[in-house]
């Protein structure tokens, strides 16, 4: 007899269909302007450069998303921190994933290299203003601390999914964001920092559940769909062991068919990622990561600005 069997059939769990919803993410935007209006309400060319490079850096991850039929795709900013693109594949590609991730930034500072040069042609002010903020948010962006895309660069290259190492990248790259925040006196990064630390906490919630799923031969690098009644079962256990509003909430509800568990069970699990970019492929993304981080120092010292600072 199959020991699947045994178990009880695990509940089906629909999918959460979000479509592209161009309306929310522009009330976001409108959200996002005037919460930077109150701060800088005397800097209308800066908010309209600032919001012009990150939709612009937003829409690469948005477009290679939709190529590559991500499902509930969409983009939203955050009042005085940014914006991002969300959605979600079953399985991933370690190859797409790099694309995706790679072309939020690279066009960016590319655009940025570009109007650089204009600005330097025609003695533009305006156009220094806008290469410098397409190239500042975009490097910065590269750099390798998570949850920034060259976080997620690194973490996609040496395609490590154990808690364990993820966890402490997040707490060093949180860590990181505090200091850097207190050397430059920017609170705002220092709270950025914080809360990246209390993802952390998350993080190392999830850690000792796994370790406990390891303990028990549980695979949980799969798809719910993937999951066996057995794998189910377990891991619903240990998440209740391990709650206790969970073990309150259980106590009015048919454990065997409620989403809300079912849900848990789901959020536990790790997404795989086939290993499909070959060293080649990793080799020339490091290289025009490399790229992006060192051309526009070689654009900054090159070309003469004199004229601007003769102005100051």
């Amino acid at each position: 007899m199959d020991n699947d069997s045994l178990y009880p059939e695990k509940p089906f769990l629909e999918k959460e269909l979000v479509k592209s919803n161009w309306g929310l993410t522009i009330l976001s935007m409108v959200i996002f302007v005037l919460s930077l209006l109150l701060i800088f309400s005397d800097k209308i060319d800066f908010i309209f450069y600032l919001i012009l490079v990150l939709f612009l850096h937003e829409m690469g991850h948005f477009l290679f998303m939709k190529f590559f039929k991500y499902e509930n795709v969409r983009m939203l900013f955050i009042p005085l921190m940014g914006a991002f693109v969300q959605g979600s594949k079953p399985k991933y590609s370690q190859r797409e994933s790099l694309l995706v991730v790679f072309f939020g930034p690279f066009p960016g500072i590319l655009i940025g290299c570009l109007t650089f040069i204009l600005a330097a042609v025609y003695k533009n002010d305006s156009a220094l203003t806008l290469g410098f903020v397409f190239i500042f948010l975009n490097t910065i962006n590269l750099l390798p601390v998570d949850p920034l895309d060259g976080g997620q660069l690194f973490k996609l290259l040496v395609h490590r999914q154990r808690d364990l190492f993820l966890m402490i990248f997040a707490l060093a790259s949180s860590l990181l964001m505090i200091i850097v925040g207190w050397v430059i006196q920017d609170y705002l990064v220092i709270v950025f920092g914080f809360i990246m630390g209390v993802r952390v906490r998350g993080m190392q919630k999830n850690y000792a559940i796994r370790s406990k799923l390891d303990d028990l031969d549980v695979n949980y690098l799969c798809t719910y769909d993937e999951l066996t009644n057995r794998d189910y079962a377990t891991i619903k256990n240990v998440l209740i062991d391990n709650s206790t509003t969970l073990k309150k909430y259980m106590e009015y509800s048919d454990e065997d068919s409620n989403p809300l568990i079912a849900g848990q069970v789901s959020a536990i699990l790790i997404s795989p990622i086939s290993k499909d970019a070959s060293l080649f492929f990793k080799v020339m993304i490091i290289f025009f990561w490399l790229f992006s981080l060192i051309a526009p120092i070689i654009l900054l010292i090159s070309l003469d600005f004199s004229w601007y600072f003769d102005k100051l």
